[in-house]
């Protein structure tokens, strides 16, 4: 099992997808195209992809111009009907790959916040099972529609469309379910000053949250992380 990574900003990881992938003996191809490195020209190669988030937002592709055949890829990797994984920007991207419209601004969330499955996300091969409601991480700002091919699985009050599937194995989470406390705890301190002058107070208020919601969010996380492998 070979699987597709595409970082696109600095200081994020697989977390609990990356345990899962090693629970599975997968195989990491990680590429860092925002860093220059090149993407493959097609999904031949792999047997599936991971696009995980970053700060900038889907339309960037002006500072990002590998963009636009990063949408090519996820097109080719969902035709030869191969596991495509987007979170949080990944999901975004995904979105507009397949023509759902991305919107800059206007869905803040940032922490553990609660989401909602909906009917059809209760019956989803990666979902099924999981509680109606349950807290995750989140931390964005940007959204997007769901393009109509798009399967709608779970939302909030925020951010309408938090998780969907397209045909059999081409999903988006706009929640970072990978993010377990563990891995919150280092994005806190790689990204404390943006923190800090963007949502004042939650370095005092990290540990009372992650006793309050971590557990729960990481079960969760990990639940939906091996179930996403095992369609590989």
């Amino acid at each position: 099992m070979r699987v597709l990574v595409v970082q696109n900003y600095d200081n994020t990881g697989l977390g609990q997808v990356g345990a899962a992938l090693a629970e599975a003996h997968a195989e990491i191809d990680l590429r860092r195209p925002y860093l220059g490195e090149s993407l493959p020209v097609d999904a031949s190669a792999h047997d599936a992809m991971v696009v995980l988030g970053g700060a900038q937002n889907a339309l960037a592709d002006d500072d990002y111009p590998y963009f636009p055949h990063l949408l090519d890829l996820t097109r080719d990797f969902a035709a030869r009907d191969r596991a495509v994984l987007g979170i949080c920007l990944g999901s975004q991207l995904i979105a507009r790959a397949f023509g759902g419209e991305n919107r800059v601004g206007g869905a803040e969330e940032f922490g553990w916040q609660e989401v909602a499955l909906t009917p059809e996300g209760e019956t989803d091969a990666l979902l099924a099972g999981l509680p109606g409601n349950f807290p995750v991480f989140q931390w964005h700002d940007d959204h997007f529609s769901l393009p109509s091919s798009a399967v709608r699985l779970a939302g909030n009050g925020v951010a309408e469309n938090q998780a969907y599937r397209i045909s059999r194995a081409v999903y988006g989470f706009q929640f970072h379910f990978e993010a377990d406390s563990r891995l919150v705890r280092e994005w806190s301190e790689a990204f404390a000053e943006l923190i800090a002058k963007r949502h004042p107070g939650w370095h005092d208020r990290l540990d009372a949250e992650i006793a309050g919601k971590g557990s729960r969010s990481d079960a969760v996380g990990l639940a939906i992380a091996r179930a996403w492998v095992a369609t590989i």
